[in-house]
């Protein structure tokens, strides 16, 4: 287990447990009662570190080398019957954004979502989870097949941006997440979008039209990362706690200005402690929301949608 540094606390307490149980099993001495009260205190501690997170770590949370990827989302919650589908019929398969068809449930969807790498060979083979046009263009191919077959869309939002080369410039980015967020807006069938990492910038609202949108407890959503938004107001990176303060971009923050319509709790400690539960946890939503949404018209659906983003961004003085 990778340990942020803001969770020393509690290595030292796991460390010490450890110690305690080692000397416990080697010899004769009875450590039970200084074994529970080491336990006692780690977990009091944990209660107390995780229920206390700033703004920026949950940000640091949500990047977790251990926490779990869109595939993991996938394998965890369709088993064998995800059927990977590529390209976008134009110019390139996108690594860094995946999709296809897999059942949750007994139902299927059309899973779509940005998946980063866990090493430095697969961070390149991903870029980093940061989509190209064509990763986009691919995206939204996938979802007028679904539209086409009646299939509902899941998306799982893990990125800190679309690409912002050159290239990606002179392929038309601005314009495919733009012909993205249009053609969700009235897609036929209901969209359902969990952010399960990062949600950053365009890069994120590409995929990021939905009927539903629930954020995993230890994730953020916004237009800006800290750190870019430390270094323009800034000039430097060094005020990017500030920043992450300042931008209201946690799940709670996002939840009490109702741009999203619920959180998805995590176990103790955050999404990479207990993978199980974290993955029981967001099928439940996913299903949750489709059995909500299966039976309504398709004009009924879509105009909900148009009023749900409609309204965002009115404030009273």
């Amino acid at each position: 287990m990778e340990y942020l540094d803001f969770e020393l606390p509690i290595k030292e307490l796991e460390d010490q447990l450890d110690k305690c149980l080692v000397i416990g099993q080697e010899s004769d001495v009875d450590v039970s009662t200084t074994c529970k009260q080491i336990n006692k205190k780690l977990i009091d501690t944990k209660k107390h570190i995780y229920k206390n997170l700033t703004a920026w770590q949950r940000v640091q949370l949500s990047r977790h080398p251990s926490r779990p990827y869109t595939l993991d989302h996938i394998k965890a919650l369709c088993g064998d019957t995800f059927l990977e589908l590529h390209g976008d019929r134009g110019f390139a398969d996108d690594k860094a954004m995946i999709g296809g068809l897999g059942k949750i449930g007994g139902q299927s969807f059309m899973i779509i979502g940005q998946q980063k790498g866990y090493n430095t060979k697969t961070r390149q083979y991903r870029n980093f989870g940061m989509a190209n046009p064509e990763g986009y263009r691919k995206a939204l191919r996938l979802m007028k097949m679904a539209e086409k077959f009646g299939i509902p869309v899941l998306t799982l939002i893990d990125t800190p941006g679309a690409y912002p080369g050159l290239e990606a410039e002179e392929r038309g980015q601005g314009e495919a997440i733009a012909r993205n967020i249009f053609e969700m807006v009235r897609l036929k069938v209901p969209i359902i979008t969990i952010i399960v990492g990062e949600g950053a910038s365009g890069g994120a609202l590409g995929i990021g039209v939905g009927d539903r949108v629930y954020m995993l407890e230890n994730t953020w959503y916004s237009v800006i990362s800290p750190e870019s938004c430390s270094s323009i107001l800034w000039k430097s990176w060094e005020y990017k706690e500030q920043a992450a303060e300042a931008l209201k971009l946690t799940s709670a923050d996002m939840k009490r200005q109702k741009l999203i319509d619920d959180i998805i709790p995590e176990p103790l400690g955050g999404a990479h402690y207990d993978r199980p539960t974290t993955f029981k946890t967001v099928e439940e939503y996913v299903l949750k929301a489709y059995h909500e949404l299966k039976d309504l018209a398709t004009a009924t659906l879509i105009d909900q949608r148009m009023d749900k983003y409609s309204k965002m961004g009115e404030y009273k003085e």
